[in-house]
């Protein structure tokens, strides 16, 4: 078996791998490119599953980053439990051929509770007294205390958040060499998130994420080059391009004008009540799986989602076949927005009956993605001030609410989800140059075999 890497550059693609990444746009010259056409919906959850199962969302189970959980009438985003992709993985094929592969999952999605040899991802702590603190999970569980005491606390705060930046991204990168130089992995799955951030917030702006493209680049250099000096053989991909937009899609407000959305009054606030919605959306960058309680008004919900300004297509149940989307978990109709919209979560009609975590970074409260947490309110007065408080109070060990984020969809200027028109906006597969993948274009049901083959090469 040949020791393979995977580099997982989240949100790279042809259109933005350029002069602003000078290291990588040398090193793919000698390497075969390939675009990989993005699965519906084009997102971290779906996209990792389909390369690593080979399967689609319609077999694999993954179709969004989140879904509705019927059975507990609950919207539930980035679970972590392994268990939840219902086809088998890569690392347990090729463990099956060659008992003494190995596997080192870092940070991709799903990790929890899997069975690779050597896993890590984010995993907040969160004390009775309502703090989180940076922690990760790692499998075997000592792998966690031992990388912090030689990294330092896991940066969860730059992982997403106002303050999400290269920090994160770089403290994978020495994690997974760490555990490189410590197991020496046959395969090691690698997750760099930092260009989602300055790509949601500005989209494909070059004045403003040049910088990005530029930190990446540099990180990507350190991982390829310590790699290949161990005799790696490196595949670089993403999991979605992303694209400018202008447009979000209020798609709960335009269900609750109508009468099918159902509100809790919660101290004053409003909480969204699945269980007893006639139907709601559960918005996903540019898709929204739109789960229907009353099959009677399916129809009618159909029509009214169709005609909103920004929604492109909405798929039945032929649609969600014709984009193996048919699965229990996805809505029953599902919403494509048009290639300058996306779709937010907001469900109130007044911002002052907004519920108390629509001001935060909750990304598992809310009922549905939430971008515009990569913001600080522009409108707080001495917003400085008030976050040097709140972090005062964290440090001291006091309960605190870090209601920073503004309720403001029009800051988000990229997105992804859609499957773009343009493969220049897809995500991008860079080969060994022994790779004997010919195509321009790969499915991502390819990726997983791609990735096998390789490990099998001798």
């Amino acid at each position: 078996m040949k020791k393979t890497v995977v580099l997982n550059v989240v949100a790279l693609s042809g259109r933005i791998l350029g002069k602003h990444t000078p290291f990588l746009s040398q090193w793919v010259k000698k390497r075969k490119q390939a675009s990989i056409k993005p699965v519906l919906p084009a997102v971290t959850c779906s996209a990792q599953s389909v390369y690593l199962t080979g399967k689609w969302p319609e077999e694999n189970g993954i179709v969004g980053n989140g879904w509705y959980f019927k059975d507990e009438c609950e919207i539930k985003f980035w679970r972590q439990s392994n268990h939840l992709v219902q086809s088998s993985k890569i690392w347990d094929a090729l463990k099956a051929e060659n008992p003494d592969f190995t596997c080192s999952n870092m940070f991709w999605w799903y990790n929890m509770y899997s069975s690779v040899d050597y896993g890590v991802t984010p995993r907040p702590l969160y004390p009775s007294d309502g703090r989180k603190l940076p922690d990760v999970h790692s499998q075997p569980m000592d792998l966690r205390d031992r990388l912090q005491k030689e990294l330092g606390q896991f940066p969860l705060f730059s992982f997403w958040g106002p303050n999400a930046n290269i920090s994160s991204s770089k403290w994978i990168a020495e994690a997974s060499m760490k555990v490189d130089e410590w197991h020496d992995p046959t395969l090691t799955l690698i997750y760099l998130p930092h260009l989602d951030y300055g790509l949601q917030k500005h989209g494909t702006d070059f004045d403003f994420i040049g910088k990005d493209l530029e930190e990446i680049d540099g990180l990507c250099e350190r991982l390829i080059t310590y790699y290949e000096q161990r005799g790696a053989e490196i595949i670089l991909l993403s999991e979605y391009g992303i694209t400018s937009v202008n447009k979000p899609i209020h798609i709960n407000r335009a269900l609750r004008k109508e009468g099918y959305i159902q509100v809790k009054d919660e101290l004053g606030l409003e909480t969204l009540d699945a269980g007893t919605c006639k139907a709601f959306a559960v918005s996903d960058h540019q898709l929204a799986h739109i789960y229907i309680n009353d099959p009677a008004e399916k129809e009618a919900v159909k029509n009214l989602i169709a005609s909103l300004p920004g929604v492109e297509r909405v798929l039945d149940e032929e649609g969600k076949k014709e984009y193996h989307l048919n699965h229990e978990r996805a809505g029953d109709l599902v919403a494509v927005a048009d290639k300058d919209s996306w779709f937010t979560y907001y469900y109130w009609l007044d911002d002052s009956k907004a519920p108390d975590y629509a001001r935060t970074v909750d990304i598992h409260r809310k009922p549905g993605y939430d971008p515009v947490e990569m913001f600080a309110n522009p409108d707080i007065p001495f917003l400085k001030a008030k976050l040097g408080w709140i972090l005062l109070k964290k440090k001291l060990g006091f309960r605190y609410l870090m209601d920073v984020i503004p309720l403001q969809a029009d800051l988000v200027k990229g997105s992804h989800g859609r499957i773009s028109e343009n493969p220049l906006d897809w995500p991008v597969l860079i080969l060994p140059e022994n790779s004997t993948e010919t195509e321009d274009e790969v499915s991502p049901t390819d990726v997983y075999s791609l990735i096998y083959d390789q490990v099998m090469r001798k």
